[in-house]
């Protein structure tokens, strides 16, 4: 392997695990502040929301299909995790459905 990549791939690894373990380092003898817990409840779904608005800023209700396959997928993914409250069927079911409508519109 060339030395170079392997170089990265270390640097990579070592960044990654350095990272992941600040948090234990800064908060092992005490809790976190509250900033960190209001952080860890609304971040998440701040970034699923960006992520979904996201995915609909291209679609075009101008020509066919009109939108039809990403709001049907986006509406399966929703009513999926509702029914299920699993996040990987709902995803699947979505993805799924998205993949057949755009193939059959």
């Amino acid at each position: 392997m060339n030395p170079y990549v392997l170089g990265a791939i270390l640097a990579m690894g070592a960044v990654t695990l350095l990272c992941r373990a600040t948090p234990f380092l800064f908060f092992m003898r005490r809790r976190p502040p509250a900033v960190v817990d209001f952080l860890q409840v609304y971040i998440p779904p701040m970034i699923m929301t960006i992520l979904v608005l996201g995915s609909y800023k291209a679609l075009s209700f101008a020509s066919a299909p009109y939108g039809i396959p990403e709001l049907a997928a986006g509406l399966c993914v929703a009513a999926l995790h509702l029914w299920k409250r699993n996040t990987l069927v709902s995803i699947f079911g979505g993805t799924a459905l998205y993949m057949l409508l755009i193939r059959v519109l």
